[in-house]
């Protein structure tokens, strides 16, 4: 399908003599060495740049990493701009009835063989503006939870919990929800979950997860720390909801204050819920 439309595309448009002569410049083999030359060039000045700004953003004050980093796609978009107008005025006659021709012959033959791949670009110029992500966020889109670690120009690069890198299109925006957790910022709530006994000490209980929280190295102290509860039909449920200083190190954040709630717990008798044969079905039930 792809393939004959593109044939027939480039077939209709190369067979019209008058539209070729009046679109096309001379190729020449000096212009297609510089056209080569000018694709390295860009792909070279981008991984650089990119390999760069990596190296920079890690050693620079921890509050402008995020700052530095979201800069790239900018960068990165201007690259390709530059790259792509040089080379069409290296190829083709951009007089104003030239591009007409060129860019409506063109957006009927590529709207139906490359629709997703245009639709993707589309969404993630959108993105740079609207900006529901950006590098460096902790997001969630479908199935997918992690921290943006790239975004090209089709779509974004997502390193979930277990260091695998998912590559995400961009046009998901359209129809896929977006949670972001800190939204560029440096921080990112954090929400621990304990299940106690419903016996146990509620004002204890909560005086010991803050003490948890307060006491974790991890702990931006500028920003609030709650505990809330709830009552479940096999336990009371609680929610210490803290911010690490940087949102990467949600996972080990998170342990430090489970590692600390628990030694806490024994150290005081707080004990857990008990399990008989209804309470899978009571989990599964409030699930």
């Amino acid at each position: 399908m792809l393939l004959s439309i593109c044939t027939s595309f480039f077939a209709q448009l190369f067979n019209d003599n008058t539209v070729a002569e009046r679109l096309l410049t001379d190729i020449t083999v000096n212009k297609i060495l510089k056209a080569l030359i000018s694709v390295f060039v860009a792909y070279g000045i981008s991984a650089t740049f990119q390999s760069f700004v990596n190296w920079l953003s890690e050693r620079v004050a921890r509050r402008f990493r995020l700052t530095i980093k979201q800069s790239v796609p900018f960068w990165k978009g201007l690259i390709l701009i530059v790259t792509v107008v040089y080379l069409l005025n290296l190829f083709l006659n951009l007089s104003e009835r030239n591009l007409l021709a060129l860019t409506g012959t063109i957006a009927v033959g590529l709207g139906f063989a490359f629709k997703d791949y245009v639709s993707s670009i589309i969404a993630g110029v959108v993105t740079l503006f609207e900006a529901p992500y950006r590098v460096g966020d902790r997001i969630r889109i479908g199935e997918h939870y992690g921290e943006v670690i790239g975004y090209g120009l089709r779509g974004l690069r997502l390193q979930t919990p277990d260091d695998n890198v998912v590559t995400i299109p961009h046009n998901k925006t359209w129809t896929d929800a977006i949670s972001n957790a800190n939204s560029g910022e440096l921080e990112a709530q954090v929400v621990t979950e304990f299940y106690l006994d419903h016996h146990v000490d509620c004002e204890k209980v909560i005086r010991l997860l803050y003490q948890a929280a307060y006491s974790s190295r991890y702990t931006q102290l500028k920003l609030p720390v709650v505990v809330v509860m709830a009552e479940l039909p096999w336990c009371t449920k609680f929610k210490l909801k803290s911010y690490p200083m940087d949102a990467r190190d949600e996972f080990i954040y998170q342990t430090d204050l489970m590692r600390r709630a628990k030694q806490a717990f024994a150290k005081h008798g707080i004990s857990y819920p008990r399990f008989n044969q209804e309470t899978p079905d009571m989990i599964s039930e409030n699930n």
